[in-house]
């Protein structure tokens, strides 16, 4: 599985001894606003020359616009940055109907994309048919929609790891799978065999340890030294 940091703050990306290297960061408007950012095109590059500095092999960015043209201008300025960076550019585009357009003009300039927000299992369907690349489904999201009763995650997530191993003249789309919010879910999608998640950078921390761990190897500590004082 994938681990792609969920953060557009660059002071966030290096992570300590401990935890699984990432291969990646995602990024979209809210969590560029988050890390005091503006959401333009000099932004965007601005990260793609820190995921070069930092090593990463993968920047996934969001266009803030359906207009087609804008679609264009940004893609093709951040390919070029992209290229000399050495850094794999996915565009993030919501699994909207309304966006349609804008996919299929970004898929036109051989770029990989992500359909963002998916949420059921026709999306999912409409996804593979105009050949994405990656879905993301907010899974702590869905799970919380009380709205709606809750939703049958792990329904959707299932349906989604088979499209993504499907065979044949178009294949699904790989689950990035994305708002993770325990080690279980974590542990749930690894079991399922999701391609890749996003998690924060605290998350990946905070998880890096467990009190339970820690408690066993404090007790072979503890029986170490008794052991030594028995002469």
């Amino acid at each position: 599985m994938d681990i792609y940091l969920d953060s557009a703050d660059i002071s966030q990306w290096a992570l300590p001894v401990g935890c699984p290297p990432a291969v990646g960061v995602t990024t979209n408007p809210s969590l560029v606003f988050q890390a005091g950012l503006s959401v333009t095109l000099a932004t965007y590059q601005h990260l793609v020359d820190a995921a070069g500095a930092y090593g990463m092999a993968h920047l996934m960015v969001q266009l803030p616009s359906a207009d087609v043209a804008q679609a264009r201008a940004w893609v093709g300025a951040l390919q070029e940055r992209a290229a000399k960076e050495g850094v794999q550019l996915t565009v993030k585009l919501p699994c909207q109907a309304a966006w349609l357009a804008c996919i299929q003009a970004v898929q036109a300039m051989d770029q990989a994309v992500l359909l963002t927000g998916l949420s059921n299992p026709v999306q999912l369907l409409w996804a593979q048919s105009v050949g994405a690349d990656y879905v993301a489904p907010y899974v702590g999201r869905l799970a919380a929609d009380t709205a709606n009763g809750g939703r049958d995650v792990w329904a959707l997530m299932q349906a989604c790891v088979v499209a993504q191993n499907s065979a044949g003249a178009r294949p699904g789309p790989k689950l990035l799978a994305a708002s993770i919010k325990s080690p279980d879910v974590l542990s749930r999608l690894i079991g399922l065999g999701a391609a890749a998640v996003t998690l924060p950078p605290a998350s990946l921390i905070a998880w890096s340890q467990d009190h339970i761990a820690d408690a066993a190897v404090a007790q072979f500590e503890r029986d170490i030294a008794a052991s030594l004082a028995l002469g």
